[in-house]
């Protein structure tokens, strides 16, 4: 064979020796796109806008069936060789976010169709390059909500091969300069973005003004709340940490853009008078009148295997890995009574004996729709058949229950009867619900959306019309302005709660709810830290019901001829596979710089504990 290559190549060279034309060499390529075709052609342009949008980061969000069991929301339940999920403690890199190869495509991009752009209208060009300009200031909120003020870095950076590479080392900015950076981008673009109005999977004007609202709301509450801590998070650069006298304008630009938004097209969605069955659809049906930016999912290009990962494990299609995600019983019983008594289930009496309920479901009756649109527990209905949630059964002797349960799912006990469901709970097990409860929201109820050739396509929401009306109201709130109070019970309206079924609020109570309209969306670990109480709620203890998650599992009452015979009890539990408190040190307010970045530019400062 190699004489054949070597043949080839000596013929070769002589033909090009021989050759008289130089143009031979310069035939024009069919697979390579020029610049000047790349910046002049909208389809390409927007299958480049397709790329960049595909890489906007999230830390537990788009469908992130780990992240979201690494909070207080959730446990892990699937595969052994995740457990450490259920076994860790936020690192100093953890949420680490630091992505300026994103952060140059995007700069490249924008100076680019600038200067080469010519055969664009002028609209085209401007809604191009402020789409562009949208993602970059996503990108800023991204990284400056982890790591604190990072280089601002608004142009290429170009090596001029002298051997000093100081031209191209970029000092971190304040924190707050950041946040002042990506307002003043939305503000420029907002306008430019109008085109794309009505349209939920690209930027708009809404969608601008939607971060907005949210990173101005984060700004405001770290300018004020980490300056009421006993000992500020600071740098005496101002790379972390922003002065308390900022927080009034940050709340102030916040309130603003959620009123923008609240008087534009969107509505919450409200069609379906079960208000359970219209939270779980508000996210799961599209279009949707309250999603204001969405990722979006299709059959046959671009799909996700979030129900195959969470699935109720009586409902697997072709799968046996499944139900990863078992929500906690401090989540569930976070969620109101619709008399506004608090949350917290009626397990037992006030002696200490167990409540028998008639049906499984009546110990969660009354509440809040939400908890059904978020969760699945014991007594409802998934995909229009019921579940077989039931840990066991609970056996009258010698004066006291005992509890019991089947080593096999599905199993009868001696009565004939159901001993432990098809769906669990059960302790110790792999792909079956450990806390007794299962996620419902954003798992797909479609066909086939659980097996691995279809999977699932619903949308994941980046803003929707809910979250924006809890940010005016802890912006009102916070600047003492009436108006809070009515958004949060707008909120609880659609929840199922009577108009105006608050006449006061809380600190406490916006943050409630907050947890609970926006569970699972990637809100949470932010918003705990903006508020810096993370080390509060997640202090570690093996005692506290945050820091550890907890469930409650069901269980069938055997003892003939009482009156209990058949009901049904509940019993709180501390998991097995869940193994140590969730606990967040103050190092974990900002994530570590990568050792890599600071050795390549010494102009980056640490932040504070790394």
């Amino acid at each position: 064979m190699k004489k054949i290559y070597i043949a080839i190549a000596l013929f070769t060279g002589l033909t090009m020796n021989s050759c008289k034309h130089d143009d031979w060499f310069y035939r024009e390529s069919k697979t390579t796109i020029t610049d000047e075709q790349l910046w002049n052609d909208p389809n390409l342009i927007t299958s480049l806008l397709a790329n960049y949008y595909n890489r906007l980061p999230s830390l537990h969000g788009v469908f992130n069936t780990g992240g979201m069991t690494e909070l207080d929301d959730a446990m892990w339940s699937g595969t052994r060789d995740q457990n450490g999920k259920n076994d860790f403690q936020y690192g100093n890199d953890y949420g680490r976010y630091w992505d300026y190869g994103l952060i140059r495509d995007l700069n490249l991009s924008i100076e680019n169709i600038t200067a080469q752009g010519a055969k664009l209208t002028p609209a085209q060009k401007s809604l191009y390059i402020g789409e562009m300009r949208f993602m970059r200031a996503f990108v800023y909120f991204e990284m400056v909500k982890r790591m604190g003020g990072v280089p601002l870095v608004t142009k290429q950076l170009i090596y001029d091969f002298s051997g000093d590479p100081s031209p191209l080392q970029v000092p971190r900015a304040k924190e707050s300069e950041v946040y002042d950076f990506i307002y003043k981008e939305l503000e420029e673009i907002k306008a430019d973005l109008s085109g794309n109005n009505g349209i939920p999977t690209r930027a708009n004007k809404y969608t601008a003004l939607a971060l907005e609202s949210r990173a101005m709301l984060y700004a405001a509450s770290i300018a004020k709340y980490n300056s009421l801590m006993a000992a500020p998070i600071s740098t005496t650069g101002g790379e972390v940490g922003i002065p308390a006298s900022m927080a009034t304008d940050y709340y102030n630009k916040s309130l603003a853009a959620s009123k923008e938004v609240i008087a534009g097209p969107y509505a919450l969605y409200n069609t379906n008078p079960d208000k359970g069955a219209n939270f779980y659809d508000m996210l799961n049906k599209k279009p949707v009148s309250e999603v204001i930016f969405a990722k979006d999912f299709a059959l046959g290009t671009k799909v996700h295997r979030f129900t195959y990962d969470n699935i109720i494990k009586s409902m697997t299609e072709d799968n046996e890995a499944s139900s990863a995600i078992s929500p906690s019983l401090s989540l569930v019983e976070s969620f109101d009574y619709l008399d506004g008594t608090k949350g917290t289930l009626k397990d037992k009496d006030a002696s200490g004996n167990y409540i028998a309920y008639a049906n499984p479901a009546d110990i969660f009756a009354n509440k809040d729709g939400r908890l059904y649109g978020t969760v699945i527990y014991p007594g409802t209905t998934f995909k229009n058949n019921a579940v077989r949630i039931q840990a066991g059964v609970a056996v009258w002797n010698n004066g006291s229950y005992q509890l019991t349960t089947s080593s096999v799912l599905g199993g009868n006990y001696t009565d004939n009867q159901v001993w432990t469901g098809f769906d669990g709970p059960k302790d110790d097990a792999v792909d079956v619900s450990n806390t007794g409860f299962y996620i419902r929201k954003m798992v797909s109820d479609a066909a086939a959306a659980s097996t691995r050739g279809t999977s699932a396509v619903n949308w994941w929401p980046w803003f929707r019309l809910g979250e924006i009306y809890l940010n005016a109201a802890e912006a009102a709130f916070e600047l003492g302005r009436p108006e809070a109070l009515g958004y949060v019970n707008t909120i609880r309206a659609r929840a199922g709660f009577p108009a105006n079924s608050l006449s006061a609020l809380t600190n406490d109570i916006i943050r409630n709810e907050r947890r609970i309209e926006l569970a699972f969306e990637d809100h949470r670990y932010f918003d705990l830290k903006r508020w810096r109480i993370a080390h509060i709620v997640w202090d570690g203890s093996e005692t506290d019901p945050n820091a550890v998650v907890m469930g409650l599992y069901s269980y069938r009452v055997v003892r003939p001829g009482h009156p209990d015979n058949g009901k049904y009890i509940y019993a709180r539990v501390r998991p097995t596979r869940f193994r140590r408190a969730r606990f967040f040190r103050m190092a974990n307010y900002y994530s570590s710089i990568d050792q890599t970045v600071l050795n390549n530019n010494p102009k980056i400062v640490r932040n504070p504990f790394h």
